[in-house]
């Protein structure tokens, strides 16, 4: 069996993989960057394509890299003079490289990613040196022709500290024609020195009307719950598939629920959604939890600034201001987020179970309600 035959890991579920992704909204200034660099002569080897999750970031370099293998390598010498310089990164839809990169046949493209474990049953947990060292089989193979070659690394977050320092070598030293597309959701995370040899392109999150056209090109239409799905995704795309798909807008709601009985919670209710995230098979049901607890928690000290925030879910407005009247609990809300982000982190780590790390963050959620209260 093919890698195609297991879940992927830079594609979410419920929507085409980025490969394959033709339409493409809300980053527009992104594209003209790339473009203006390339019609300029000034096409740096390696591009750190840096957003929050889900925005576009590897739909952009896809885009990038059929743009780049469907473009010939200038030639000296050329007896029919310069082609014009082009003013788009469309290239023709029926082009041999759009179908060879939907099929993974491109020789020209080497795709680095964490791969699913048909044994383990779960994708491994970085991007290994070992993956990362194919790739200079993959440039002796694929010199022969002159033509461009192009390696996108999804996400470069992936790679543990070995295969960070294997790609900064290719960094360093990068052969001919080639160009790097390093997609990071948390640029911060990675190698200073990665960062530093890579020119960066930034995709931002995307307005409420980009969301409605993406959700549409992909098949997803929400009705009512438009609006909680917009507020709830961040701008994100990939957000917003994963919310419908595992109903993070109910879910969110649920919380909301228990909140209002803060600062004497409802154990009832919060076993309910603790249970909910511990179920068999649920691990993306839990992982949308964590989530939705710390963007509550966010809200929470957003409202306690003072800033306006879109009402996500009935009744959320009322708990908002409740629980954060003032930047004093809205200090306390973002001291919390901040601690129960580093249990979280720590409870994956160590396989701590799922109903027991919900649960104890929602009654660390009511042990502040009711400090903020005092």
């Amino acid at each position: 069996m093919s890698d195609e035959d297991f879940p992927q890991a830079d594609q979410v579920d419920g929507a085409p993989h980025p490969r394959q992704t033709s339409a493409f909204f809300g980053q527009a200034a992104a594209e003209a960057a790339f473009l203006d660099a390339f019609n300029s002569d000034r096409l740096h080897h390696a591009w750190l394509i840096t957003g929050p999750r889900g925005v576009g970031k590897a739909t952009l370099a896809w885009k990038i890299a059929r743009f780049l293998l469907a473009t010939p390598v200038p030639s000296e010498g050329d007896m029919f003079g310069a082609p014009p310089p082009p003013d788009t990164l469309e290239i023709d839809p029926n082009h041999p490289v759009h179908a060879r990169i939907d099929a993974l046949s491109e020789p020209g493209i080497f795709l680095l990613r964490r791969f699913f474990d048909p044994e383990k049953k779960r994708f491994k947990q970085d991007i290994t040196v070992d993956e990362t060292r194919k790739l200079k089989g993959f440039f002796a193979l694929s010199s022969t022709d002159g033509g461009r070659r192009v390696v996108i690394v999804d996400a470069a977050d992936d790679m543990n500290v070995n295969a960070a320092n294997a790609l900064l070598k290719l960094l360093e030293e990068p052969p001919a024609n080639a160009v790097l597309l390093l997609i990071s959701h948390q640029p911060a995370r990675l190698l200073p020195t990665i960062r530093s040899r890579c020119r960066e392109l930034r995709c931002n999150a995307l307005d409420h009307g980009d969301i409605a056209q993406a959700l549409a090109s992909t098949g997803d239409q929400p009705d009512h719950d438009a609006a909680a799905i917009a507020a709830l995704s961040g701008g994100s795309v990939g957000e917003a598939l994963r919310m419908i798909n595992l109903d993070g807008v109910g879910l969110y709601q649920m919380i909301i629920s228990v909140a209002k009985t803060f600062p004497q919670a409802d154990r009832p209710q919060a076993l309910h959604i603790a249970n909910l995230a511990a179920a068999r098979g649920a691990e993306a049901k839990f992982d949308l939890t964590i989530t939705l607890l710390d963007l509550f928690l966010s809200r929470l000290s957003k409202t306690g600034l003072g800033l306006a925030l879109p009402e996500a879910v009935p009744g959320e407005l009322e708990v908002l201001t409740k629980l954060s009247p003032d930047p004093n609990a809205a200090q306390k809300w973002a001291g919390l987020a901040a601690h129960l982000g580093d249990r979280a982190r720590h409870g994956r780590a160590v396989n701590l179970d799922p109903a027991a790390l919900v649960l104890d963050m929602l009654l660390a959620m009511n042990t502040v309600a009711r400090d903020a209260a005092a």
